[in-house]
């Protein structure tokens, strides 16, 4: 019965696989047809995924049979999908993106077949840690901006031509030492969770409010020397459903609300960057020629797409400035409308509804589940923000939209979290 069960969401995986490959097929054929000339190196990127696509699936296939058969097809799928957004917004990037496609691929697969990576991830959390904070330490002292704009937040490292965001990383390594301290306190904790609910919320033990700080302290250094709200917020709040999920202590949900609220506003009196970014998310329409100009061109964008959207290489998403990057959803938008929105919404949707149930898979082992449920949050949080961001649900925060994004650093972090996925979730079906 469990080969039959097996079977069916495998066969699913494949085909959606199969699709991925037909949508990228199709999609550059069209814009071929739209730009009325043949670019080799737009057919060079349809090589590069199927050739991925291919390569992953077999060792995957021979290394991790029992892995969950939909997150590497969704992963590709979405990421073949940006490298044609990128192509058509930006064509000198499409090719250094489609090289970190290889290199996530690779490291996604190197990740997820090493036997003992998650042993290894927790017994050298403290190394992990100590590497994460010294990159954060490094891009203050030494960080640098590849736009070259002037009072443009310096978030990157550079060596040569390549850069890379040190927050990037930094996300799976907070996760992973976190989800390794919660689990050997996961017995404390959850009696402490229980008797703090009859006691007074600041009576909490260190256990709790030792960690709290811990990340609060993090989050205010990346905030006020990077001015990086996303990540800050992003961090904090991964932090709150880890320790809400370790303590099953529902309060801390709203003191840290509290303290994201409290950070939001001391932040907007201090920085300009967070006062423009909340100033033209309450009312873009006064400056729609100014400074609000990128959220009402992606506004105008959404608005163009329609139903079935414009066609690739149709629309004029060019307005957006940055729109290969922090705004690719409202080209996405508008060139296959608001049913590719839809589709886009989906496939994060299952993605993430995946990573909870490898979380719930893990049979009672703290960390593994921890691990998963921080996983699946960076990609949930992440996603939430940048497309609410784009859609002027909440203000702008500065991420990326993962998989879809140009960025080197952010497409090789996504991949390298969804190989600990797969691992999680082979050895949760052989628990």
């Amino acid at each position: 019965m469990k080969g039959a069960a097996d079977a069916a969401p495998t066969r699913l995986g494949r085909g959606l696989m199969l699709i991925a490959a037909a949508f990228m097929v199709v999609n550059v054929a069209a814009l071929t047809l739209a730009r009325g000339e043949t670019r080799l190196s737009d057919w060079g990127i349809v090589g590069v995924w199927i050739g991925s696509a291919l390569v992953g699936s077999a060792i995957l296939e021979r290394a991790l049979p029992h892995r969950d058969p939909l997150l590497f097809p969704l992963a590709l799928f979405m990421s073949g999908w940006g490298l044609i957004a990128i192509a058509r917004l930006a064509p000198v990037f499409a090719d250094r993106q489609a090289i970190w496609l290889i290199v996530s691929t690779a490291a996604l697969i190197i990740v997820a077949v090493i036997p003992n990576v998650l042993r290894l991830v927790r017994a050298f959390r403290y190394t992990l840690l100590v590497v994460g904070l010294a990159l954060l330490i490094g891009t203050i002292l030494l960080g640098t901006n590849p736009s070259g704009q002037v009072g443009a937040p310096e978030l990157w490292l550079g060596f040569g031509t390549v850069f890379f965001q040190p927050s990037e990383p930094l996300k799976i390594i907070l996760v992973a030492f976190l989800a390794s301290y919660l689990a050997e306190q996961y017995p404390a904790l959850r009696a402490e969770g229980i008797d703090a609910g009859k006691r007074r919320a600041w009576s909490l033990s260190p256990r709790i409010a030792g960690p709290i700080l811990l990340m609060w302290g993090i989050s205010i250094v990346v905030l006020v020397w990077q001015r990086d709200l996303g990540t800050a917020i992003l961090f904090f709040l991964v932090f709150l459903t880890l320790l809400y999920v370790a303590s099953g202590y529902t309060p801390l949900l709203i003191g840290g609300a509290g303290l994201v609220a409290t950070a939001g506003i001391v932040a907007y009196q201090l920085f300009a960057v967070v006062r423009l970014r909340v100033d033209i998310w309450l009312n873009p329409w006064l400056e729609a020629e100014g400074r609000a100009y990128q959220i009402v061109q992606s506004l105008m964008a959404f608005s163009a797409g329609g139903v079935f959207g414009q066609g690739v290489n149709q629309g004029a998403p060019g307005y957006v400035p940055v729109v290969h990057s922090d705004f690719i959803f409202a080209a996405i938008a508008e060139e296959w409308g608001f049913l590719g929105v839809i589709v886009v919404i989906a496939g994060f949707a299952v993605m993430i509804t995946r990573g909870l149930h490898i979380a719930v898979a893990q049979d009672g082992r703290p960390f593994q589940t921890l691990l998963a449920v921080g996983l699946t949050a960076v990609l949930g949080v992440q996603t939430l923000m940048i497309m609410g961001g784009v859609l002027k649900l909440v203000p702008l925060t500065g991420v990326t939209l993962p998989f879809f994004s140009y960025g080197g650093s952010s497409l090789l972090i996504s991949y390298v979290l969804i190989g600990l996925l797969l691992r999680l979730s082979a050895e949760g079906a052989d628990a």
